[in-house]
Formats: structure tokens, C-alpha cells, sequence
């Protein structure tokens, strides 16, 4: 290879997984590997697992963690062991060190997952069970799984972290669920406890630890569903929405596919955006919102449901836009009338990407129609109305009719 990488097939990193029952639970290649190993990496906890069969030097992550991938690039050729948790493969160092070494110069030997012994000791068949990390990410992650019945495993920080997933389910309406902290999984210290989340008493809770959830559902419990047109009410705002079935409608002309960005210009509430997230957890958004109130209310909206992630950029558009990563597909809800606003967009879009504007006002019509008698692409004039108390009987009340582009970039 011209960058002086070992020939393909000669494996000199080697990651195994380390189970809490240390050396017991390994194979004898895996042993050998470690004992032989000049150079061995890996956490604290790893190294004190490892101890009786490491002989070469010991180097232990740092912090950032990118010192430590160049610290194992450097000795690219000599034989390291890497040593992680379980399954390196499974929100694990593997995933890391992959991006960097080639799968001809690795080879790895997984232990279980903490997934696979939480679920063969609750006795779940692991495929009909929700997993996810909570480990050093944001707990409201788990939000969008919370529907009645569900099995959930997840993976949490510390010791305080089934303690927090207790409060952020009876916050959530689902205090009834039952929650088993499953303790240091596969080693002497193991232990296992159950309780409803609203009657959560547990107390010296090994750091290492799993939580598993059994759901239920109380009355008014929080319950996000798949569809996309969530009822306004799941949003906090100012009445600066796109409304239910308006966003069910604009979800379906976006189209959202496997790890493309949206961008959400003049985000307002930020209920597209949120929404186009949650399709799928590949998927990313970034709202820009020109008032700084919107713009915070749009955080606390992502986070109450469950995209904690979802990036907020406080400006007004064309300007905002500026620097920001290359949009999959863009959203023109609220000021896409300013001048300007529509041609950076457009200027903007990776080639393939959709542009879905909504028109209320008619300025923005005025816009929209111009650019469709330009560039082309499909209009569609969305009318609702619903039903409404008229004097002591009921009649049909229509809301503001909304003209929607949908243009694809050629």
C-alpha cells in the first residue's frame, strides 16, 4: 500500500471483548493474543480485568479519545490487542477504530453483548426487544420507544442512570412500568432488581448497569406515534405551526431516506424537523429560526420528543445559512418570502434533494408560484377544514389554505 500500510491480510490489531468475568470467560486465542501482545489498550476496568495475562506495556484511553486511535495508528504493523466491553462492535470501540484501520488489518473476538445476557437473563427474545445506548448521550433518546408493551433494553451512564429513567418515565405518563436494573452482567458482583418506575427506591446501584423496561402506559401517558402528523398538542408554541395534517403531507412530499440532513428554514416550532428525525435515527435536522425565543423553544421541543440531537441555528436566512453542512432536502416554511431566501436554498441542495415550500400568505404564494413556472417541479393547494360548533350545532370550519412546491434538484 503507497501509504505504508501492512499488506492486506496481516492482522496486527487484534480487539477482543472483555466480559466482567475476566480471563474465565475467554477462549485460548484470545489469552494468547493478550499475553503475547507487546502493546495492550484499553479502559481502567479492562486492564484490571486483563491483569493476569498481560505482560506487554499497558496504555489507557485518553481523553480526547482521538490521542488514543493515533497512539494505536503509530504501532500500525506490530501486533496491539484492544480490549472493550462485550461486543466492540455494538456501540463499542470496534465501530471507532474501524473508520481508521482496514478490516484486513484487524481481527476481532467479541464476548456477549450486555444486550444478549440482560435478555437471556430476563428470558426476552433479544429481536422483539428495543436496544439503545443511553451511555454518555442524552436520556430522552429513549422517548420515542416508550409505547405500551414494549421491552426495552438500554445501556446507561453510571450509577445514577436508572434513577433518572425511573423519573423520566413517570414524568412521561408511563410510571407503571416495570424496571429491572440488571448489576455488572456476567461477573461475581452481578445482581438483579425490579420496580414500578413511580415506586423507584433503589439504592447502591453498581455504575456498571442495564436497564430493562417493560412498558405501560398510564392515562395521558406521552405516546409518540409512527405516523408522522403528531397532534399539535406533543408541541409546545406560539401558534407558529405547521399544523397535523399539513405536516403529515409535507413529511411525505420531503421524503425522508436513510442518514440525509433537513433543513428547516424558519423553523418556528420546529415540528417538521423533530418529525423528519424521528422516521428514522439516521436522519439529521437543522432548524434555523431567526427569533431567539422560537429558537429555544425549538430545543426543548426536540428533546420532549426524543431528538435530542436536532441542532438549532439562531438567524435569519439567506445569511444563517451560510457555513452550515450540505442539505439532502430543505423545508421553506416561514420566511422563504425574504429575498434571496429561495435562491440560496436552491444554491444550497445536494443534486438529488428535495425543496418542499409551504405557502399561507401571499407573498409566499407569490413566490412559489413563480418558482414552479420557472423551474417546474409539482404544486399541490392543500385545503382542511374541520368540524367546529356553529351556535348550538356544528358546521365546518376551513383553515387557511396552503399552497405546497415540492421541486427536486436536477
Amino acid at each position: 500500500m503507497s501509504d505504508g500500510s501492512p499488506a492486506c491480510g496481516q492482522r496486527w490489531l487484534t480487539i477482543i471483548g472483555i466480559g466482567e468475568d475476566g480471563p474465565e470467560g475467554l477462549g485460548d486465542e484470545a489469552r494468547r493474543l493478550i499475553a503475547t501482545a507487546p502493546a495492550v489498550f484499553g479502559g481502567a476496568r479492562h486492564h484490571a480485568l486483563a491483569t493476569p495475562l498481560i505482560t506487554g506495556e499497558r496504555f489507557s484511553w485518553q481523553s480526547p479519545f482521538e490521542r488514543s486511535v493515533d497512539a494505536i495508528l503509530e504501532r500500525r504493523g506490530t501486533p496491539v490487542v484492544v480490549l472493550a466491553s462485550g461486543d466492540p462492535f455494538l456501540y463499542g470501540v470496534g465501530a471507532t477504530l474501524s473508520r481508521h484501520v482496514a478490516t484486513e488489518e484487524m481481527r476481532t473476538i467479541p464476548a456477549p453483548s450486555a444486550f444478549s445476557l440482560a435478555a437471556s437473563r430476563l428470558g426476552w427474545p433479544l429481536q422483539e426487544v428495543a436496544t439503545i445506548s443511553l451511555h454518555g448521550r442524552p436520556i430522552d433518546l429513549i422517548r420515542p420507544h416508550l409505547h405500551p408493551g414494549r421491552r426495552i433494553i438500554a445501556l446507561t451512564s453510571d450509577q445514577n442512570g436508572p434513577g433518572e429513567l425511573a423519573a423520566l418515565l413517570v414524568a412521561a405518563g408511563f410510571g407503571q412500568s416495570q424496571l429491572t436494573v440488571l448489576e455488572a452482567l456476567g461477573g461475581a458482583r452481578e445482581r438483579q432488581r425490579s420496580v414500578a418506575a413511580a415506586d423507584f427506591n433503589l439504592v447502591d446501584i453498581d455504575p456498571l448497569n442495564v436497564c430493562a423496561l417493560d412498558v405501560a402506559a398510564g392515562e395521558g401517558a406521552r405516546i409518540l406515534p409512527f405516523s408522522p402528523g403528531l397532534e399539535d398538542e406533543l408541541f409546545e408554541h406560539d401558534g407558529q405551526i405547521t399544523k397535523r395534517e399539513i405536516r403529515a403531507m409535507t413529511l411525505s412530499a420531503l421524503a425522508p431516506r436513510h442518514g440525509q440532513l433537513l433543513w428547516d428554514i424558519g423553523a418556528g416550532s420546529g415540528s417538521v424537523g423533530i418529525e423528519w428525525m424521528l422516521a428514522d435515527p439516521s436522519l439529521k435536522t437543522i432548524a434555523i429560526e431567526q427569533s431567539p425565543e422560537r429558537a429555544t423553544r425549538i430545543a426543548r421541543n426536540a428533546s420532549a420528543l426524543g431528538v435530542p440531537h436536532l441542532a438549532v441555528v439562531e438567524g435569519a436566512a439567506p445569511d444563517a445559512l451560510t457555513g452550515l453542512p450540505q442539505p439532502d432536502a430543505i423545508f421553506l416554511g416561514g420566511g422563504g418570502s425574504e429575498p434571496g431566501v429561495v435562491d440560496a436554498a436552491i444554491a444550497a441542495l445536494n443534486r438529488g434533494g428535495r425543496l418542499v415550500a409551504n405557502a399561507v400568505t401571499l407573498e409566499m404564494e407569490a413566490v412559489v408560484l413563480l418558482e414552479h413556472a420557472k423551474r417546474g417541479g409539482s404544486l399541490t393547494r392543500i385545503d382542511i377544514s374541520r368540524a367546529a360548533p356553529v351556535g348550538s350545532m356544528s358546521g365546518w370550519r376551513p383553515a387557511m389554505p396552503v399552497t405546497q412546491w415540492r421541486w427536486t434538484k436536477g
